[in-house]
């Protein structure tokens, strides 16, 4: 069962959203043939010749297959994996114009019975005006779609020697089903185009925050080496200066410079230390606070105020931060919990566990979880972490009592 839902749970919401308007899509293809071509040519009014009906027939497939085609690519388009496909639209707008002109040609010689153009020039014009508003970016470029194509198929009808009251029943039915198709392909393409715009935004999301640590760890590192640097650069040019001229003070600064050297190296391993080492409540409530911001219903649930060995709080702290990246990462969660408890021998469990995972991995496994059970066998912990009931993913780490009571006393 696994196998054959796989394919939709791995899938992200925008990756869910765009398979479904683009079976909707696909699905107009024989409909368009089926509510319109079919039962017009299969009508006991039809008197034409089987040849032209065959043809007229095929006419409508070829269309059909061609619009379905144009709003494939124009979805790709939306999605930014190609080129708007400019020259297909023209392409498709000129055939359809073409049939619609070979039909009423038809009726006007006599070939076709007066009811079978109808609903053929209706179907083809709506379905055609959808797909080129798909194709469209401006609001403003798709309200003229279906307005111009009621009025060319006006014109096309009062040319061909109709009467301006029929001529003018077509204008209104063209215009009606444009609107109709124009208003659902253009939500559609809006949608989608939402649906991976939010997607791409939470990838930036995520980028940024790696990128803005990242800047947090040059800056506390630039204000400490900025000024040392500095002073030992100014005293081996002085203790050089003073060598040259045999003074004794020269080896005087070259031990000041070593001496802000040593300096140097404590200070960028204190900074280094303190890049490296979580503290788990602000990891805790960094954590809230960023599914929040994703759209995620998140409890975090702990005993603020809670005094724990550094060692401990580094470890739970890197596990919160890492699953909470897998949490925003892969999946498509909608609410999460984490949660931290001890029980009475002082052995900590911290929870994190959240809906909407795959129950088959998209890739190869990574390198945090290996790297989480690095730092928790530090302290003793354990790591466990998978798929459960109910499409959740539970990741648990457990640092036992005696761990705790150990760590304390060697502090």
């Amino acid at each position: 069962m696994s196998k054959l839902t796989g394919w939709w749970k791995n899938r992200s919401s925008a990756g869910k959203v765009e398979l479904y308007i683009r079976g909707s899509f696909h699905f107009f293809v024989p409909l368009e043939v089926l509510s319109f071509g079919l039962p017009s040519l299969a009508s006991s009014q039809n008197k034409a010749p089987l040849a032209v009906s065959l043809a007229l027939f095929l006419m409508m497939c070829v269309h059909s297959v061609l619009i379905g085609f144009l709003s494939s690519r124009a979805l790709d388009w939306l999605a930014g994996r190609r080129e708007r496909p400019v020259r297909l639209a023209v392409t498709v707008a000129v055939l359809t114009a073409a049939c619609c002109l070979a039909l009423l040609v038809l009726r006007r010689a006599g070939s076709i019975d007066e009811s079978l153009a109808p609903p053929l020039i209706l179907g083809m014009t709506s379905f055609t005006t959808g797909a080129l508003v798909l194709c469209m970016r401006q609001v403003r470029h798709m309200c003229w779609a279906a307005p111009v194509s009621a009025l060319g198929a006006g014109l096309s009808v009062f040319a061909t020697g109709v009467g301006a009251a029929e001529a003018l029943g077509y204008t209104i039915g063209v215009l009606l089903s444009g609107l109709f198709m124009s208003v659902a392909y253009g939500f559609s393409g809006w949608l989608l185009n939402t649906v991976h715009e939010l997607d791409r935004a939470r990838e930036l999301q995520a980028q940024l925050a790696v990128a803005e640590e990242r800047l947090r760890f040059g800056r506390d590192l630039h204000d400490v080496m900025g000024r040392n640097l500095a002073v030992i650069a100014l005293k081996s040019e002085l203790a050089v200066r003073l060598a040259r001229r045999e003074r004794p003070e020269a080896v005087d600064q070259m031990i000041e410079v070593q001496r802000i050297a040593r300096e140097s190296q404590r200070e960028v391993r204190d900074v280094v230390r303190g890049y490296r080492e979580a503290d788990l409540a602000v990891e805790l409530e960094g954590a809230r606070g960023v599914l929040s911001a994703a759209g995620m219903d998140c409890l975090v649930e702990f005993e603020a105020g809670r005094q724990l060995p550094p060692e401990v709080q580094s470890a739970l702290g890197w596990v919160v931060r890492e699953a909470t990246t897998n949490v925003l990462r892969h999946g498509d969660a909608r609410t999460c919990v984490i949660r931290l408890t001890a029980d009475d021998e002082g052995a900590l469990t911290l929870l994190v566990e959240n809906d909407g995972a795959p129950e088959a991995p998209a890739g190869p496994a990574g390198s945090g979880l290996a790297g989480l059970r690095e730092r928790l066998a530090v302290v003793d912990g354990t790591l466990r972490a998978g798929p459960v009931d109910g499409g959740r993913f539970r990741l648990l780490a457990e640092v036992p009592g005696r761990q705790l009571r150990r760590v304390e006393v060697r502090a």
